[in-house]
């Protein structure tokens, strides 16, 4: 594939048409037009063929995508055609979920090992996997060439976190911390704000014109009213 650069938004998209591939696959479905990956996945047909073009041409005109063959293809565009060995730090409640989840229903990921500092959680097992102390992460990075980490650590600590395993050679970081991170050149950061998501879904939960309405309202009454007029001498 030529070097070129890719969008983020692009390739955050690709993960979703994997996502619905995968679906599609397991109901013996062969082939799918970008005009039903369109109402599959929200994007538009157009949108789709376009972000599938950046990478070759996958598609038979008149025909659609044949499923098995673009799923093979994005996988490899991903890099997910071999499992990726990552590691958790953050072995709370959402880092507990996290854990669980990708170990047990996340095919492309394989969750070498979960950290934390708190005493109460050190020694911890989900399912098989212990917790171990985050004084062991660098042997473990070092070990497993880890370069994806997911970060669920509250904000005040999720810095010093980053900076460890960015020291120790991670590359790729999912942080679900609402903190923003500095890291270095080379290193990506994809921000998970749970806390965001939530309250911007809100906006869509109650009646989105009345509100509005009510909001430019309130705005126009508590405007400052025009002084009285006066003239200069």
């Amino acid at each position: 594939m030529p070097n070129r650069n890719i969008s983020k938004s692009v390739i955050k998209r690709l993960p979703i048409y994997l996502r619905i591939l995968d679906q599609l696959i397991r109901r013996d479905v062969e082939m799918i037009s970008s005009k039903e990956l369109s109402n599959e996945s929200g994007f538009t047909a157009e949108q789709i063929r376009k972000d599938l073009a950046y990478f070759g041409a996958f598609g038979t005109r008149g025909a659609g995508y044949n499923t098995l063959f673009l799923r093979e293809k994005i996988i490899k565009i991903i890099g997910l055609d071999s499992i990726t060995d990552t590691i958790v730090i953050g072995a709370g409640n959402l880092g507990t979920a996290l854990t669980r989840y990708n170990l047990t229903k996340n095919p492309y990921v394989n969750v070498i090992a979960a950290f934390d500092k708190n005493p109460d959680l050190i020694g911890k097992q989900i399912d098989n996997l212990e917790v171990l102390p985050i004084e062991k992460a660098p042997e473990v990075i070092k070990e497993y060439g880890i370069k994806v980490c997911l970060i669920t650590v509250p904000a005040n600590a999720a810095q010093e976190v980053a900076d460890l395993v960015v020291k120790h050679g991670v590359k790729a970081i999912l942080n679900f911390a609402p903190a923003k991170l500095s890291v270095p050149e080379g290193v990506h950061v994809h921000n998970a704000d749970l806390t965001i998501e939530l309250q911007s879904l809100i906006y869509y939960s109650s009646a989105e014109e009345e509100r509005l309405t009510r909001v430019a309202r309130e705005a126009k009454d508590k405007k400052p009213k025009p002084s009285k007029s006066f003239t200069y001498d």
